[in-house]
Protein backbone atom coordinates (compact mmCIF):
# COMPACT_ATOMS: atom_id res chain seq x y z
CA UNK A 1 0.00 0.00 0.00
CA UNK A 2 1.44 3.11 -0.61
CA UNK A 3 1.68 6.63 1.64
CA UNK A 4 -1.10 8.57 -0.02
CA UNK A 5 -3.86 5.22 0.12
CA UNK A 6 -2.80 4.88 3.32
CA UNK A 7 -3.13 8.68 4.11
CA UNK A 8 -6.89 8.53 2.43
CA UNK A 9 -7.94 5.52 4.43
CA UNK A 10 -7.22 7.54 7.42
CA UNK A 11 -9.29 10.10 6.42
CA UNK A 12 -12.37 7.93 5.09
CA UNK A 13 -15.26 7.44 7.66
CA UNK A 14 -16.33 3.69 8.44
CA UNK A 15 -19.17 2.67 9.93
CA UNK A 16 -20.00 -0.97 10.92
CA UNK A 17 -23.49 -2.05 11.89
CA UNK A 18 -25.03 -5.43 12.67
CA UNK A 19 -28.32 -6.05 11.26
CA UNK A 20 -30.88 -8.60 12.14
CA UNK A 21 -32.19 -9.14 8.76
CA UNK A 22 -30.53 -11.32 5.57
CA UNK A 23 -27.64 -10.02 3.76
CA UNK A 24 -29.86 -10.54 0.92
CA UNK A 25 -32.58 -7.83 2.19
CA UNK A 26 -29.41 -5.20 2.81
CA UNK A 27 -28.25 -6.24 -0.76
CA UNK A 28 -31.31 -5.05 -2.64
CA UNK A 29 -31.78 -2.15 -0.59
CA UNK A 30 -28.20 -0.45 -1.26
CA UNK A 31 -28.35 -1.41 -4.43
CA UNK A 32 -31.52 -0.99 -6.06
CA UNK A 33 -32.79 2.33 -6.71
CA UNK A 34 -36.81 2.08 -5.53
CA UNK A 35 -35.41 0.79 -2.34
CA UNK A 36 -32.53 3.06 -1.94
CA UNK A 37 -34.10 6.13 -3.44
CA UNK A 38 -36.08 6.01 0.42
CA UNK A 39 -33.09 6.47 2.39
CA UNK A 40 -30.44 7.55 0.03
CA UNK A 41 -32.49 10.06 -2.29
CA UNK A 42 -31.11 10.28 -6.32
CA UNK A 43 -30.48 14.04 -5.88
CA UNK A 44 -27.62 13.25 -3.16
CA UNK A 45 -25.89 11.14 -5.47
CA UNK A 46 -23.58 12.39 -8.44
CA UNK A 47 -25.04 9.47 -10.48
CA UNK A 48 -27.73 7.16 -10.05
CA UNK A 49 -26.05 4.14 -11.29
CA UNK A 50 -22.67 2.58 -9.36
CA UNK A 51 -19.69 3.55 -10.20
CA UNK A 52 -18.03 -0.12 -9.34
CA UNK A 53 -20.41 -3.29 -7.74
CA UNK A 54 -19.41 -7.13 -6.75
CA UNK A 55 -22.94 -8.18 -6.83
CA UNK A 56 -24.34 -9.50 -3.55
CA UNK A 57 -20.93 -7.70 -1.56
CA UNK A 58 -20.31 -4.52 -2.32
CA UNK A 59 -21.67 -1.34 -4.39
CA UNK A 60 -19.63 2.39 -4.57
CA UNK A 61 -21.79 5.14 -5.54
CA UNK A 62 -20.04 8.83 -5.83
CA UNK A 63 -21.60 11.76 -4.35
CA UNK A 64 -21.84 15.44 -4.37
CA UNK A 65 -22.36 18.00 -1.98
CA UNK A 66 -25.28 20.27 -3.11
CA UNK A 67 -23.46 23.20 -1.81
CA UNK A 68 -20.03 25.20 -2.46
CA UNK A 69 -17.32 24.03 -3.00
CA UNK A 70 -19.30 20.95 -4.24
CA UNK A 71 -16.91 18.09 -3.24
CA UNK A 72 -17.66 14.73 -4.21
CA UNK A 73 -16.78 11.58 -2.39
CA UNK A 74 -17.29 7.72 -2.96
CA UNK A 75 -19.48 5.58 -1.00
CA UNK A 76 -19.03 2.12 -0.38
CA UNK A 77 -21.62 -0.04 1.36
CA UNK A 78 -20.29 -3.83 1.95
CA UNK A 79 -22.48 -6.32 2.95
CA UNK A 80 -21.60 -9.47 4.68
CA UNK A 81 -23.29 -12.21 6.53
CA UNK A 82 -22.92 -12.49 10.31
CA UNK A 83 -22.52 -15.74 12.04
CA UNK A 84 -26.50 -15.32 13.25
CA UNK A 85 -27.92 -15.31 9.88
CA UNK A 86 -28.16 -11.63 9.65
CA UNK A 87 -26.05 -9.23 8.00
CA UNK A 88 -22.67 -7.14 8.89
CA UNK A 89 -22.86 -3.60 6.89
CA UNK A 90 -19.83 -1.74 6.34
CA UNK A 91 -20.47 1.76 5.11
CA UNK A 92 -16.87 3.37 3.78
CA UNK A 93 -17.53 7.33 3.03
CA UNK A 94 -14.36 9.08 1.59
CA UNK A 95 -13.48 12.48 -0.36
CA UNK A 96 -13.29 11.59 -3.91
CA UNK A 97 -10.60 14.13 -4.47
CA UNK A 98 -9.00 16.61 -2.22
CA UNK A 99 -7.51 18.96 -5.01
CA UNK A 100 -9.53 22.13 -4.88
CA UNK A 101 -9.58 24.20 -8.44
CA UNK A 102 -8.15 27.60 -8.21
CA UNK A 103 -11.79 29.85 -8.51
CA UNK A 104 -12.23 31.49 -12.03
CA UNK A 105 -11.46 34.84 -9.68
CA UNK A 106 -8.39 34.09 -8.13
CA UNK A 107 -6.65 37.30 -9.50
CA UNK A 108 -4.05 35.30 -10.17
CA UNK A 109 -1.32 36.80 -12.45
CA UNK A 110 -2.84 37.51 -16.19
CA UNK A 111 -0.79 36.46 -18.89
CA UNK A 112 -0.72 38.50 -21.66
CA UNK A 113 -1.17 36.26 -25.45
CA UNK A 114 0.82 37.82 -28.26
CA UNK A 115 -1.25 38.19 -31.68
Amino acid sequence: MSDTEAERQEKDLVFEYELDVSPEKVWRAVSIPAFRDKWLPEQQLADAEPISTAPGEEVSYRMRDDEPPFLESIVTFQVRPDANGGTILRIVHGLADTRLAPAANSNAPLMMLAA
